[in-house]
């Protein structure tokens, strides 16, 4: 038997933004320490290997940040903050149910585009 596939990847957001910067960022002198508290909580539900977390730059919804994204399903979860992790880990990740009142609004995470469309929406 080989190494096995995780059954999720968890992408966090951890960008910042300079102070004075007008736009939100997802990390903050509050917020800072959620990347490590999310591994933590993964590490003792003995799960790490199976739901890593990837730390990733700006996925462009700093105004819902903190986020994270939970792959597969394009799952974005906004406003992050300890208990809301809790809950994703224990519904989402280990229970199999999205934790929908933390999922970001449709208006703000369409559906994917292709990036032929995109392409196009360019005038490439």
């Amino acid at each position: 038997m080989g190494i096995p596939q995780p059954a999720f990847y968890i992408f966090k957001c951890e960008q910042s933004a300079p102070p004075g910067m007008p736009k939100p960022s997802c990390v903050t002198p509050d917020t800072q320490d959620l990347f490590q508290y999310t591994a933590q909580k993964l590490m003792q539900e003995g799960i790490m290997m199976t739901a890593p977390i990837v730390r990733t730059s700006c996925m462009n919804r700093c105004s819902s940040g903190p986020v994270m994204l939970v792959e597969p399903g394009h799952t974005m979860y906004v406003g992050l903050n300890k208990e809301k992790i809790d809950r994703i880990i224990t519904e989402h990740i280990i229970g199999g149910n999205v934790v929908e009142e933390y999922v970001i609004d449709s208006e703000l995470w369409d559906e994917a585009i292709s990036p032929t469309d995109m392409r196009k929406q360019m005038g490439k």
